[in-house]
């Protein structure tokens, strides 16, 4: 199959007003598309199959990033919610895209669809050898549907719908808002505001043992961008940066970065969540030549200034 152009194309991104949404269309904004419409979860509840049909007339492309999302903690609380609205939102979207001829469906899946312990790094190939990590299971089970589905769709209706995988994401416009916020905004939240109000200790969930991997927000959408263009294959396709961290590193240095003296605590009652999480990301570069480009150090740094600048213009 060749290469979609995406110059002159209508494109739905579901989900365009949050966090990756915001970079993504400004990396799509660079394709020349006709039109990019973002619907508010206001005005289109994409839990039902009538506001999906509505949305999906006359377009192109559907690039589907829509999800209830948070942390370990929103995911203990909300887990009935977070499988409930996932799987709906997902099945509807993918389903009346399809009925309304849409070119092409972009699924953005959950690293936290691989099983809980999965050889590291984590290659496609091993997705469906256990099961995920029970903290996340429900959110990471409802978005790994979206690859059954597609899988489903392509071989009895040959629609071209692709399955991403990226890894934790972060960067500038991230949630810090506590309830919902994974790890990189909590951590700089709570760095930050204990440096400002001279807070001699900060508590940090779990051990501190755990490894993640992190990808650039914006290096992200420039991956999604391009298996827009290039990738039409069911199998699914990590998008990650090589990079794997420990929670206590991560915390050390973002602490070093924001000039916070005082003492870290790791609170071991709390959980720590999947023990491994670093993805195997040749596929991606293999397949349309995606490779991550930002340091770790310089993006924490441009995260950390974007949350300062938020919190002193309050």
């Amino acid at each position: 199959m060749k290469e979609l152009l995406l110059k002159n194309k209508i494109i739905v991104v579901t989900g365009g007003n949050g966090f990756l949404g915001k970079h993504l269309v400004a990396e799509l904004k660079k394709e020349e598309v006709k039109e990019i419409i973002i619907p508010s979860s206001k005005d289109y509840d994409l839990r039902r199959p009538d506001v999906c049909a509505r949305l999906f007339k006359n377009t192109d492309v559907v690039i589907h990033l829509a999800a209830n999302v948070g942390g370990i903690g929103y995911n203990q609380e909300h887990p009935a919610e977070l499988f409930y609205d996932n799987i709906l939102m997902g099945v509807h979207a993918m389903h009346e895209a399809w009925k309304a001829g849409v070119q092409k469906f972009v699924a953005l899946g959950t690293i936290c669809a691989y099983p809980k312990f999965t050889p590291v790094p984590f290659k496609e190939k091993d997705i469906w050898n256990g099961y995920p990590e029970e903290t996340n299971a429900p959110y990471g089970l409802a978005k790994k549907m979206l690859l059954v589905q597609s899988a489903a769709y392509r071989k009895q209706y040959g629609f071209n719908a692709i399955f991403l995988l990226p890894t934790n994401l972060y960067g500038p416009g991230d949630k810090f808002d506590p309830k919902v916020s994974h790890v990189i905004p909590a951590l700089i939240k709570k760095f930050c505001d204990a440096k400002s109000t001279n807070v001699s200790e900060v508590d940090i969930w779990g051990t501190g043992t755990p490894t993640r991997e992190f990808l650039y927000v914006e290096d992200a959408a420039k991956g999604i961008v391009l298996a827009t263009k290039k990738y039409n294959k069911a199998n699914p396709v990590n998008l990650g940066s090589n990079l794997e961290i420990s929670i206590g590193e991560l915390a050390r240095l973002i602490a070093k970065l924001v000039d916070f003296q005082g003492e870290i605590i790791f609170d071991h009652t709390k959980p720590d969540g999947q023990p491994k999480r670093k993805i195997d990301s040749r596929l991606a570069e293999r397949e349309f030549g995606f490779k991550s480009t930002v340091d770790f150090n310089v993006g924490l740094k441009k995260t950390i200034e974007w949350y300062m600048g938020i919190k002193n213009a309050q």
